[in-house]
């Protein structure tokens, strides 16, 4: 299937929201996140070839993103870290639910405890990613999407209750 670049890009944008919770999954920090972003941008381009529109574009898309997201991530834990850790109060937009934010704050924190595997699990699940859709992503049966999934369940309540959060 030929995709041009234009056609590439407004797909892209269209589904920009998947690569933007890969990478916050995978890494803290937002020059992280960014360089992430962008090589899986690039990923993306390279292995257009391989896209044969036997699937939705956006699960093709979270395939490379996940393999790229894993593979970045092993190179990144290799470097030393040049900067210390630095907090950074994000400013509060119109319309903000402070509830909500320190919700996801406590999510995103448990999840980077997850392996992977587990991680790559839980955001297909929350994007509501069919078992058979996450199988064939992650090359698993969905006997064991199933029953991987609902183990990474349990083991984030138990991580998110830890931290001191009550659901």
């Amino acid at each position: 299937m030929k995709i041009t670049e234009q056609k590439f890009l407004a797909l892209i944008n269209q589904h920009k929201g998947i690569l933007y919770k890969v990478s916050r999954m995978y890494f803290d920090k937002l020059e992280d996140q960014q360089d992430l972003f962008q090589e899986i941008i690039l990923q993306l381009w390279k292995s257009l070839d391989s896209f044969n529109g036997n699937s939705e574009f956006s699960s093709w898309m979270y395939r490379v993103a996940l393999n790229t997201a894993i593979v970045f991530f092993k190179k990144e834990k290799r470097k030393p870290d040049k900067y210390a850790s630095i907090e950074i109060e994000p400013i509060s937009p119109a319309g903000y639910d402070s509830k909500k934010d320190l919700q996801l704050v406590h999510f995103y924190k448990a999840v980077k405890e997850l392996n992977k595997i587990e991680k790559a699990l839980i955001l297909q699940y929350i994007e509501g990613f069919s078992g058979k859709e996450i199988a064939e992503n992650l090359g698993l049966s969905e006997v064991n999407v199933r029953v991987k999934t609902s183990r990474a369940k349990s083991k984030l309540q138990q991580i998110i209750k830890k931290q001191g959060y009550e659901f």
